[in-house]
């Protein structure tokens, strides 16, 4: 979101593009791109620009000043999908750390009654592959994965459970299995059900043996495949770089023989469950790093993938890396090396268990000082739109009415960021740059817009805008817009206040009367300009 916005932006009238221009610009031309530049071949198509526009090094003073520093409100920008004003007060009332607990032991501590009535709408999601493939195989075997990613972006709006909502998304985001795929259409659901979810807060080699198990993983990474005559290295390989210890770890000796390692574990084609073939077991030494195994008889193959597998998650490159891309999501774009060694030891210390690594994050403090230095993603941004706003879940959709969750979801691909949609194994990119084009702008901006006029979404309802004008009605246009933006919890500077006003043609001190355009047919675009600016994109 540079200062120096497109011209040529379509949906974006004259007037809009101005007062964007205004509201981005001050604070700096680069202020949605506070740390170090992705590569544009990281980047997805539709999100990326040139790295000479899309990147600085640090945080823009007037951006980190204009950030609030409340330490509720920045915890709840990181370790939620979006703050709400009942929230804040929840956590006031609760205090920050005694909220955090809670929410690392979220199934005994945080009680989610509605998500949980929610939920009962997705009846399939409880199938069995079996069930699946009796009840689909013909049919329509997209069914499935939709309910999935319907269930996943309602869990994220909703659950009280947003911290654990917030890790489950980094988890999905790290063993990737994409959504919707013809590989995992009887399958994916149990795989976030069975793998992500249930592990996301427990011990990262529980999850990694549960993820070297699963039809959904072996299948999109080939190992289903892999035979001792005809090794597949493709999850061999993406197990060190991705997944575990990281590239500058390895050699491509370890990968063949990480490869080697893994054979056996399959998938029977019948029944789509796991399957351990001894008959496809690479029977010999095997070696990979420090770590080896005589691994002499094929039999007991599947105690030897456990035993590496436990290797590599316990491994100290794995602790620095897993530690990195947490920093990097909850703190910072350029992760504090201070920060990441500490988290990496107490990863190591408590055999994997992640919650301990994320209490001593949001305890750091590296945390308290990093407000201002992380954007939202475009599907953050349109999430905490929607929970700002106060959408509520939809009623159960009659037959054949496509779902305001479905079209959501359908909206978030174009952003270039719909939940589990990224299509290659090292997940969608988690730092600003990436996010910093003219196309993902103007479609967060009409997201906006269409929100707080209420045509999108129009299923889930909300509060009619006009309820966030106060009462008795702001003596002033500039009292207006402070108090729209303290009630959207949006911090703005006194030029980008005044930038507002003048959109709605008046002055900031202006008489604001009952019945002026401000507070009737223009109230939309006045709120939509709100969400629209670089301050609440921060996270």
């Amino acid at each position: 979101m540079d200062a120096h916005l497109p011209d040529s932006l379509p949906g974006a009238s004259p007037a809009r593009r101005r007062v964007l221009t205004g509201l981005s610009g001050i604070g700096g031309s680069a202020a949605l791109a506070m740390a170090t530049a992705t590569s544009a071949s990281a980047a997805p198509a539709s999100a990326t620009t040139s790295a000479s526009t899309s990147a600085t090094t640090s945080a823009p003073a007037a951006m980190v000043a204009a950030a609030t520093t409340d330490p509720v409100l920045h915890l709840l920008r990181r370790a939620t999908f979006g703050p709400t004003p009942a929230l804040v007060a929840e956590v006031r009332a609760t205090g920050t750390t005694a909220w955090l607990d809670a929410q690392l032991a979220p199934l005994t501590k945080v009680p989610d009654a509605t998500m949980d009535a929610v939920l009962q709408r997705w009846t399939r999601l409880g199938w069995k592959t079996w069930e699946v493939r009796e009840c689909l195989d013909g049919g329509d075997q997209w069914t499935v994965m939709n309910d999935l990613l319907e269930s996943h972006v309602a869990r994220a709006l909703f659950s009280r459970r947003q911290l654990l909502e917030t890790v489950v998304d980094f988890w999905t985001n790290h063993l990737v299995v994409p959504v919707p795929s013809s590989e995992v259409w009887d399958s994916s659901h149990l795989f976030q059900r069975d793998v992500i979810r249930a592990h996301a807060l427990g011990k990262y080699s529980d999850m990694l043996n549960a993820a070297a198990r699963h039809p959904s993983m072996l299948k999109v990474l080939d190992n289903a495949d892999s035979t001792k005559k005809a090794p597949n290295e493709n999850y061999g390989r993406e197990l060190l770089e991705l997944h575990t210890v990281g590239i500058g770890s390895y050699t491509e000796a370890d990968v063949k023989m990480s490869a080697l390692a893994l054979t056996g574990l399959s998938v029977d084609l019948e029944s789509g469950l796991y399957s351990y073939k001894p008959q496809r077991r690479f029977v010999g030494t095997v070696k990979v790093m420090g770590w080896s195994d005589t691994n002499l008889v094929a039999e007991n193959g599947s105690a030897v993938a456990t035993s590496y597998l436990n290797y590599l998650a316990n491994h100290p490159a794995t602790a620095k890396r897993l530690a990195t891309k947490l920093v990097i999501r909850y703190v910072s774009d350029t992760p504090p090396a201070t920060l990441v060694s500490k988290l990496a030891q107490v990863y190591l210390a408590n055999g994997t268990a992640i919650a301990p690594v994320l209490r001593a994050l949001f305890l750091s403090p590296e945390f308290a000082a990093s407000a201002g230095q992380k954007v939202r993603t475009p599907y953050e941004d349109a999430l905490a739109s929607c929970r700002i706003l106060g959408l509520t879940p939809e009623p159960v959709p009659a037959a054949g009415v496509t779902s305001d969750l479905r079209s959501f979801v359908w909206q978030l691909s174009t952003f270039g960021q719909a939940p589990m949609g990224w299509p290659a194994p090292n997940g969608y990119p988690d730092v600003a740059a990436a996010w910093n084009g003219a196309s993902s702008t103007l479609n967060r901006w009409n997201f906006h817009l269409g929100l707080a006029g209420g045509w999108a979404l129009k299923a889930m309802k909300r509060p009619d805008v006009t309820t966030l004008v106060p009462s008795p009605l702001p003596s002033t246009y500039a009292v207006l817009v402070d108090a729209l933006a303290a009630r959207l919890l949006v911090t703005l500077s006194t030029a980008q206040r005044d930038a507002i006003c003048r959109f709605v043609d008046h002055a900031p001190g202006d008489a604001l009367r009952a019945g002026a355009a401000a507070v009737t047919w223009r109230l939309p675009s006045i709120v939509a300009l709100l969400l629209d600016s670089p301050n609440f994109a921060t996270r």
